[in-house]
């Protein structure tokens, strides 16, 4: 069975989400603190934590700079106090994988559980090619680095994850509703523009002119595929 470790100091809020992750199949367990989440994550093994930023005893950007300095890679998904921008970006970089704002939805949190889960059961959402050259670009999925023109590129765990889902499939298109799915974890119902922004933002960051990408394209009516080193 999954193991999820839940790290949240507000007792309501720590019950609602075991309640809901355990009615969804998993075993849950529940710190109360940062020093006792900490241990639990060290013994225990989980194959997901769920870590709020503000704990008593140790807070949880200690908790997650521990974590990644043991070398410890399990998912982490933070939860951040809305419009706390710098928390986000501060968890990122310290190695979180992903992060939901409070307060947040059930149905959201659930799936993007599920999403990292997923990618973590196939090797952190990398493929088996080391690295992919693609004219001034080098994508390393495993490693989970870009390189443009031989300079590290920036991006956020989901524009990361957009990328190596069109790098499993060089060359062919990938409609928007499998990269909801694949990168989001999400079902039907969900809109569009989420796939479309982050695509927007990722040729920002990878292409020479983004208003003309040689990389990133799209198939008008159908979705986006990644070019290839003949085109």
């Amino acid at each position: 069975m999954t193991r999820i470790l839940v790290i949240e100091d507000n007792p309501n809020l720590a019950f609602g989400l075991r309640n809901n992750l355990e009615i969804e199949g998993y075993e849950v367990d529940v710190a109360a603190d940062g020093e006792a989440g900490l241990a639990r994550a060290r013994t225990s093994a989980p194959d997901l934590v769920i870590l709020d930023l503000m704990l008593p005893r140790m807070d949880g950007f200690r908790v997650l700079r521990a974590l990644r300095g043991d070398g410890v890679r399990i998912p982490v998904l933070v939860l951040t106090a809305r419009g706390d921008e710098a928390d986000k970006v501060r968890g990122l970089k310290l190695g979180a994988d992903d992060y939901v704002t409070k307060p947040f939805g059930v149905l959201e949190l659930l799936a993007r559980v599920e999403a990292l889960l997923r990618r973590a059961s196939h090797g952190g959402g990398g493929t088996d090619a080391p690295v992919l050259a693609l004219g001034d670009l080098e994508i390393a999925p495993a490693a989970r680095t870009v390189r443009r023109a031989g300079r590290a590129v920036s991006l956020s765990p989901k524009e990361f994850d957009l990328l190596v889902a069109l790098v499993r499939r060089p060359g062919a298109f990938v409609s928007r509703v499998e990269l909801l799915t694949e990168v989001w974890g999400y079902r039907a119902g969900v809109t569009s523009r989420t796939v479309d922004t982050h695509i927007a933002s990722l040729r920002r960051k990878l292409e020479p002119n983004p208003g003309a990408p040689r990389y990133v394209l799209t198939v008008r009516g159908r979705g986006y595929r990644l070019a290839t080193d003949r085109e």
